[in-house]
C-alpha cells in the first residue's frame, strides 16, 4: 500500500465521494494499491482490466473509430476510458491507464508512452473541463518500472483534481526523473 493511495481513500472518504478505475497497461495494479488501504471497501466501486483494445470499446465505451484510427494509446481513449468506468461502475470518479510498458512499441509508440486520466463531476478539481483530465507521460525503466509509475500517476492526477491542487512538485519531478513532457 502507498502513501499516495492511503492518500486517495483519505480524501474521497472525507468528501463522501467513489471512485472507479479502467485499467490496460497497469492490468489491475491501480486496483490492487486502492484496496490495500484498510477502508478502501467505502469508496472503491470497482475496476475494469481492459488489456485487449477491443475490451476498450466493449465494456468501456470507448468510440471504436478513434480505437481504430489512433490505436489503444492515445490520450483521448484514456479519457474515453475514465469516463467509461465512472459510468459503468456508478462513481463519482473514473480513472484510467493505457499505455506501452514493453518490451516492444504498440500502435506506434514507443516503450515508456503512457496515458492516465481522471474523469469526475463537472466542474470539479483544478479547472479540469468537464470534470476530466488527461496527463501524457514519456516514462524510462523496465516494464515493472513503467507500470509501478504510471499507478502512482494516476493516482496523484486524483488527488489533484481532489485537492484542486498539484500535490507538490510531482509534475517538475516527473518531467526530470522520469523525461515526462
Amino acid at each position: 500500500m502507498s502513501s499516495t493511495a492511503a492518500d486517495v481513500v483519505r480524501l474521497l472518504s472525507v468528501k463522501g465521494g467513489t471512485v472507479a478505475v479502467a485499467e490496460s497497461l497497469t492490468g489491475g495494479l491501480v486496483a490492487a494499491e486502492i484496496t490495500a488501504v484498510p477502508g478502501a471497501s467505502q469508496v472503491f466501486r470497482g475496476s475494469v482490466t481492459a488489456y485487449a483494445t477491443p475490451l476498450k470499446h466493449r465494456l468501456l465505451g470507448v468510440d471504436a473509430a478513434l480505437l481504430e484510427r489512433r490505436g489503444a494509446v492515445d490520450a483521448q481513449v484514456a479519457a474515453q476510458m475514465a469516463a467509461g468506468a465512472r459510468q459503468l461502475l456508478g462513481a463519482d470518479w473514473g480513472l484510467a491507464t493505457t499505455g506501452v510498458a514493453g518490451p516492444d512499441p504498440q500502435d506506434g509508440q514507443p516503450v515508456g508512452t503512457v496515458f492516465v486520466a481522471v474523469a469526475g463531476p463537472a466542474g470539479a478539481g483544478s479547472g479540469s473541463a468537464g470534470g476530466g483530465k488527461v496527463r501524457a507521460l514519456r516514462l524510462n525503466g523496465d516494464r515493472a518500472e513503467i507500470r509501478r509509475e504510471s499507478v502512482r500517476s494516476v493516482l496523484a492526477l486524483l488527488i489533484e483534481e481532489l485537492t484542486g491542487e498539484q500535490t507538490g512538485n510531482e509534475r517538475a519531478q516527473d518531467t526530470e526523473q522520469n523525461g515526462g513532457f
